[in-house]
């Protein structure tokens, strides 16, 4: 027993000697300040810290993503505190941000002029899915819950606008409705905790939101559990309606929220689809790419 507690004693004075090391640089010590960290919280950090710190200091006199020394191209390893713990993600540097926001931009613009009248309905491939808007279209009551359309298929193929032009009409029904860009939702949820807690309040109550992209986004614990997951479990809860867009089948959606192996992840990522399932109905759309 005392030997135990030696070789844990001895493995806690490494960890304090590496983090005080780590301390020297005043970008660790600027982190730990400014994240407001006490000593053996940090520790245990000291690390991933340091590769942080590292990658801020490659950022320092790079002038475009060209020159972009990170491990991510475009972006920096960057820690948050979140219920008392630190949760490290890659955060867009100010030049992938811009590149980010003008592809953003070109697609809202696209989908905000997106109506039902504009849909190409030669496309033989696109009926069933056309059908099946038009339909919600007309029966749609904003007293009564319907469920949404899990709509996947391959690259390009209108998923975003055909469901958007559907949305967009609805608004003149005074319907509240929000389309959001999954992978830009959750690094606009990262860069502005001033107004999480309004956009989050938002997501989860609006009379119809469209997930965009779902799959797309680089997956991690927080943005599948603490963000995904809360939205969903919100309006399954209060049966309002959910549309998804996504280049994955359902299948290849509940591997792809599996950070890893592990069968802790697997549960997880199983709990999502399953909310997914519980707000929509499943339909998949192949048709030619219309963005060539």
């Amino acid at each position: 027993m005392l030997e135990v507690k030696s070789i844990a004693k001895n493995i806690n004075n490494d960890l304090k000697k590496e983090y005080t090391l780590a301390l020297k640089n005043p970008k660790v010590k600027a982190m730990v300040i400014n994240l407001k960290l006490d000593e053996k919280t940090a520790m245990k950090y000291t690390t991933k810290l340091e590769d942080s710190a590292k990658e801020l200091t490659n950022c320092e006199n790079c002038s475009s993503l060209l020159e972009c020394k990170n491990k991510i191209e475009g972006c920096v390893y960057y820690p948050k505190c979140l219920n008392n713990r630190l949760i490290f993600s890659y955060v867009a540097c100010k030049y992938k941000k811009k590149e980010l926001q003008k592809e953003a931009n070109i697609k809202e613009n696209n989908l905000t002029k997106a109506r039902m009248k504009d849909i190409d309905i030669t496309d033989k491939k696109r009926v069933k899915v056309i059908k099946w808007i038009k339909k919600f279209y007309d029966n749609y009551d904003k007293g009564k819950y319907q469920k949404g359309l899990y709509l996947h298929g391959n690259f390009g193929c209108g998923k975003s606008y055909l469901i958007s032009a559907l949305l967009n009409e609805l608004e003149n029904k005074r319907v509240r409705t929000q389309i959001v860009y999954f992978p830009q939702m959750l690094r606009d949820l990262k860069d502005d905790w001033d107004d999480f807690a309004s956009k989050m309040d938002y997501y989860q109550n609006v009379d119809i939101l469209l997930i965009d992209d779902i799959g797309a986004e680089k997956v991690t614990s927080w943005g599948r559990d603490e963000i995904l997951g809360t939205i969903l479990q919100y309006r399954m809860d209060n049966n309002l309606t959910t549309f998804f867009t996504s280049n994955l089948n359902i299948e290849e959606l509940e591997r792809h929220l599996s950070l890893s192996n592990q069968s802790v992840d697997g549960v997880k990522a199983r709990r999502i689809v399953e909310r997914i399932k519980q707000l929509t109905e499943d339909m998949e759309l192949i048709s030619e790419n219309k963005r060539k």
